[in-house]
């Protein structure tokens, strides 16, 4: 299984907002800080806004930064959002299964399972368990 990179930079985001919490942060920040291009970060960064993840502040000094607590943010809930399309092989596409195999296709509901779990694998995750320990609430730390 293989996440776009479009969930990859999502997820990158909300990281550096979440180790910046008290700044605002712009595209240019954070394509520069990870590497990647400012226009695919651009749509990513605008999506977040959509799902309500990050809070603009428009106009001179403006930015974005994270509009709901670290312990709050679900990662499951992340990839759900962000992915296009999460289905594991042709079948799972309404409207596409040309596979031969179908309607006595065993596999479907193996890789339907192994999808399930992926994503509740990820739900007993938060933003706040992939920040450094000292930006984690005291309730938190080790």
């Amino acid at each position: 299984m293989q996440l776009t990179r479009f969930t990859d930079y999502s997820l990158r985001v909300l990281i550096y907002l979440g180790t910046h919490p008290e700044s605002l942060a712009t595209v240019g920040a954070i394509a520069s800080e990870y590497g990647i291009s400012r226009n695919h970060l651009t749509r990513v960064v605008h999506q977040l806004g959509l799902k309500g993840y990050i809070e603009t502040a428009r106009g001179k000094g403006g930015g974005f930064r994270i509009a709901r607590q670290p312990e709050r943010i679900r990662i499951g809930d992340v990839v759900r959002d962000m992915e296009s399309g999460f289905e594991l092989a042709e079948c799972f596409r309404p409207g596409e299964a040309t596979c031969r195999l179908m309607p006595a296709c065993a596999l479907k509901p193996v890789l339907g399972e192994a999808g399930r779990a992926f994503l509740a694998s990820l739900d007993r995750h938060t933003l706040a368990d992939l920040l450094p320990a000292e930006q984690k609430p005291l309730a938190r730390r080790a």
